[in-house]
């Protein structure tokens, strides 16, 4: 997910911990990351995954309890989905308030670092900017407390989309900064904020 390389490493990784589950729970962990693999191949790898993503999550949701866990992040993942593959804004916010009420719940505060951040950019696109900047802060704020700090720059970046024009460039440089830090990753905000040539992954090693 930061690097968008190593697919081959993620598909080996995933296909071992599903050989592996042998609980409801544990093949619901597997399906639910093989969706989430499949989705962020499909938005930053080699080719469309879709229908691959929703089978996983569908299953998953099949394996879980009403009041599992791990229903959350199922929630979260469908909500990426319906958002970025289906480019359906409702079931998106549906799926995210979900999320976001279940990771309170369970007390999950990376998890809701995560939905505060996706229910504020369907604010924004909704014109709601006050709702936004709010979503955009306490995301921002949980991933500061938490020491996130591959999240920190995205958060502020998403920040800066909300914020007057003096606090945005601040926001956005700060971000560079923390992008260059960490060796140009994630590599999809190096190359929207672009603060230097982000490396090139090495066609092997850690996903």
């Amino acid at each position: 997910m930061f690097t968008a390389a190593h697919w081959e490493q993620a598909e080996g990784a995933l296909r071992l911990a599903e050989a592996g589950a042998t609980t409801a729970d544990q093949r619901a962990g597997a399906a639910c990351a093989r969706g989430f693999l499949a989705y962020i191949a499909s938005v930053l790898g080699p080719r469309d995954r879709l229908d691959e993503a929703q089978a996983a999550l569908g299953r998953t949701s099949a394996l879980l309890p009403p009041d599992a866990p791990g229903r959350p992040l199922l929630d979260f993942r469908r909500g990426l989905v319906a958002e970025n593959l289906l480019h359906d804004r409702t079931a998106a916010w549906i799926a995210y308030r979900r999320a976001h009420e279940g990771a309170d719940r369970v007390g999950d505060e990376l998890l809701r670092s995560y939905t505060w951040r996706h229910l504020a950019s369907l604010s924004l696109a909704a014109g709601e900017l006050e709702r936004a900047r709010e979503g955009f802060r306490a995301s921002l704020t949980i991933r500061e407390e938490l020491g996130f700090t591959v999240g920190v720059a995205p958060a502020l970046a998403a920040l800066a989309e909300v914020s007057e024009p003096a606090e945005a460039v601040r926001l956005r440089a700060e971000a560079a900064r923390l992008v260059q830090a960490l060796g140009g990753v994630p590599v999809w905000l190096a190359r929207r904020l672009n603060p230097v040539p982000a490396p090139t992954p090495p066609l092997d090693g850690p996903a």
